[in-house]
């Protein structure tokens, strides 16, 4: 393994923090093979809690995103590695002072490997301007399971996102080829976040993805699942790509029903049992 860090002076257009990473198969298990770092994004210690797959908490030491500052992340999984990538905490946006905030996140998956990336919810304060960028590039009959919960203000504590405003794309690829493109402006003011159409004024929106997905996934997950009464949620898929999108009041509950359609769905997809990553329960 092989780590180099370099801080990265702030400057007046914010700070830099990106992250390289790459896993790799040996002798039956996944390792992190290497990681480099230039700011303040890190990898705590992997663990191996279920034996083969590798799981890695990622770090925003700082605790908050403003204007001007940039996360990048990209990660590397090998042909037969196993990653699940999780967070400890949820990802704070400030207000943006005038200058867009920007996170960029690529995933290179390859033939026979799986990418498990489960990170706490994203809170976007009043005020930020913020561009938050997911791309995951499959290779072959590699396996995906990913999801966001992004929580527009923070209405218990006052903030209501007055003057936010957010564009995040989300694309996969396999093959070279887009299998899922989704560009989402959530901009305070639109009717898109009022409209019994859009949001209708329902502050947190999750989306979770999987793939491959067999022919008939989506319908024994609708059965399957128990969500919360205040929770909106629907099934859908495109080729061999499941989604599930979900609305509600709080990250909790939504956060709740992406959990546990991940359990139900690690088998189908990854052909394993659910194994939780230790910090959702601490």
């Amino acid at each position: 393994m092989m780590a180099t860090a370099a801080c990265v002076e702030g400057t007046g257009d914010g700070w830099l923090a990106s992250l390289q990473l790459r896993y790799a198969e040996r002798e039956g298990r996944t390792v992190l093979a290497h990681r480099r770092h230039q700011g303040p994004l890190l990898v705590q210690r992997s663990f191996h809690p279920e034996g083969a797959p590798c799981h890695s908490y990622l770090i925003h030491p700082p605790g908050g995103v403003v204007g001007g500052d940039r996360l990048l992340l990209d990660a590397e999984l090998a042909e037969g590695s196993h990653a699940v990538l999780t967070t400890p905490a949820a990802a704070k946006f400030y207000r943006s002072g005038g200058r867009r905030a920007e996170q960029r996140q690529t995933f290179h998956v390859a033939d026979g490997a799986a990418l498990e990336y489960l990170p706490a919810e994203t809170i976007l304060h009043g005020g930020c301007d913020v561009m938050l960028g997911s791309r995951f590039e499959l290779s072959g009959n590699a396996r995906l399971c990913t999801w966001d919960v992004l929580c527009l203000g923070r209405p218990g504590s006052g903030d209501h996102y007055v003057g936010g405003a957010c564009v995040q794309d989300l694309r996969v690829l396999r093959n070279g080829e887009i299998r899922l493109h989704e560009r989402l402006r959530l901009h305070h003011g639109d009717r898109f976040l009022d409209a019994t159409w859009g949001l209708d004024r329902q502050v947190v929106v999750g989306t979770l993805v999987a793939t491959p997905a067999a022919a008939g996934l989506e319908g024994e997950l609708r059965d399957s699942l128990n969500p919360p009464a205040c929770v909106r949620w629907g099934v859908t898929r495109i080729a061999d790509i499941l989604l599930l999108r979900c609305l509600g009041p709080r990250a909790e509950e939504v956060r709740r029903l992406a959990e546990q359609a991940w359990t139900l769905l690690r088998q189908p997809v990854f052909d394993r049992p659910p194994s939780p990553p230790r910090i959702w329960r601490t």
